[in-house]
């Protein structure tokens, strides 16, 4: 053969081999639910079995409680947790918060994105696979639905592809009006953590013509909800999710992940009988991808599509049960722990991070257990001075906003704290404010200028409801200095 021959040949196997690396490393790039048109691939996940699908069964039934039940607990007169983005009225733990809380609120917002760094570092995606709502209603209600209807992974293929006769249409027809039928209840309980459950309760028992706009707001989220758990399903997690989007960032080879343990694994294939090999304990017998809600390869290693569901895990298991191996060929682990063959423990970093993670929870408890139930903003009448009050006082003419956040009004009087002054409100003795609502008023402080000492003065007021103090607030006092 000549030597461009040779040349041909060895550009020939290259090609070849760079292909089947390309095909090999077509995971990194494409999704397994997308084809290579672009289309969708219907991802039919098989039932898993197994200790962890058995616990996250148990929790995903504790989950639905707290998620059904919490609407129906009160304290105080309001609900534990609503969300009111309407009317910008939030309750945490029974307390209201009003737009005057922003700064809780805000404060809130980042210690949430920091507690979710922190937990990811540490912890991976251990929150999606075992607490997302998305995970629990798809994999613990819907899936489980679907595989009572329609039988599981290989009976759904077999309907899918089979005419659309009697069987078919009552199976997908049943499937369907019971997850719009799911969907409609879960809308509803979700419009309470918005509106409250009373009003709720407005909405069914009432005439439909006085809520058309709460009426109207529960069939679009029922819409919602149903295309995404009976038609968008695992694309949530994969295309629009922004946690699974920040996930490959926040992770390092420390982070607990559901990983392959490729050093016990490779190379792939299943022993004959009777000849030496030197193959590792995976037998290619693909349970893990079969059993998988997003439809990866686990064994490529970790990807952006993995929700830590733990399902891949009870299927190999069960796998290197009937074969005699020992468990954990797919497992909680470490990058780092699956290259040095340690097991995953609870490393320094891990504790340091929990630490953080409590003490953001606990800064943010205290924030919202010290909060006033009475917020009062006091200012000085701007374009104003000092008024001469005789030969011996001077007074500050000064506005306040208050936001009441209890359920019942407060006709509130304002008082100097360490007295030596008078306060005279204008136009009335009190200042009236509703419930769960803002009021404001006008008031001089009058203060003789032997107690003035420097240009501006601080002063304290307390505000009282009868003879209950509520609140104390700390303001200038302008005056003249001789």
């Amino acid at each position: 053969m000549s030597v461009k021959g040779d040349k041909t040949m060895n550009t020939a196997v290259q090609d070849i081999k760079t292909k089947k690396q390309k095909d090999k490393e077509a995971f990194r790039d494409t999704l397994a639910s997308v084809d290579k048109l672009g289309k969708r691939k219907w991802i039919y996940a098989q039932k898993p079995k197994g200790i962890f699908y058995k616990i996250r069964t148990y929790l995903s039934l504790l989950y639905f409680a707290v998620f059904f039940g919490l609407p129906f607990v009160y304290v105080n007169g309001r609900p534990l947790f609503m969300f009111n983005i309407p009317e910008a009225k939030f309750v945490f733990f029974g307390k209201l918060f009003l737009p005057q809380d922003f700064f809780i609120i805000g404060l809130t917002m980042i210690m949430f994105v920091l507690f979710i760094v922190l937990f990811t570092s540490a912890f991976g995606r251990l929150f999606c696979g075992w607490a997302c709502p998305q995970t629990n209603f798809m994999e613990m209600m819907f899936r489980k639905i679907e595989y009572w209807i329609e039988g599981d992974a290989a009976q759904q293929k077999m309907l899918a592809k089979a005419p659309w006769n009697g069987e078919k249409i009552f199976k997908k027809g049943a499937k369907h009006v019971v997850f719009f039928a799911l969907s409609f209840i879960i809308s509803n309980f979700f419009l309470a953590y918005i509106i409250g459950i009373k009003d709720l309760e407005k909405i069914i028992s009432e005439p439909l013509s006085q809520h058309i706009g709460g009426f109207t707001s529960l069939l679009i989220f029922s819409g919602i909800f149903y295309g995404v758990y009976a038609f968008f399903r695992e694309q949530v997690c994969t295309a629009i999710c922004p946690y699974g989007r920040l996930q490959s960032v926040l992770m390092d080879k420390n982070s607990m992940v559901v990983a392959y343990d490729y050093k016990r694994g490779e190379p792939r294939g299943v022993a004959k009988k009777n000849t030496e090999n030197n193959l590792g304990d995976c037998i290619d017998c693909f349970a893990c991808v079969k059993v998988c809600p997003t439809g990866i390869d686990i064994r490529n290693g970790v990807q952006m599509e993995c929700v830590g569901c733990t399902a891949c895990i009870d299927a190999c298991d069960n796998i290197m049960d009937k074969i005699g191996k020992p468990r954990g060929l797919i497992r909680y682990a470490s990058e780092n722990s699956i290259a040095t063959g340690e097991k995953l423990h609870y490393t320094t970093r891990m504790k340091l991070y929990t630490v953080l993670c409590l003490a953001v929870m606990a800064l943010l408890s205290f924030l919202v257990i010290t909060r006033k139930d009475v917020d009062a903003t006091v200012f000085r009448t701007p374009g104003l001075l000092y008024q001469e009050r005789g030969a011996d006082s001077v007074s500050n003419l000064y506005n306040i906003k208050f936001a009441n956040k209890t359920l019942k009004d407060i006709p509130l009087t304002i008082m100097l704290e360490n007295g030596g002054g008078e306060i005279q409100l204008v136009g009335k003795q009190t200042i009236h404010i509703e419930k769960e609502g803002q009021g404001s008023g006008s008031f001089f402080v009058v203060l003789p200028k032997k107690m003035i000492q420097s240009r501006k003065t601080s002063i304290k007021l307390d505000l009282y409801e009868g003879n209950n103090k509520l609140n104390t607030i700390t303001t200038s006092f302008l005056g003249p200095v001789e």
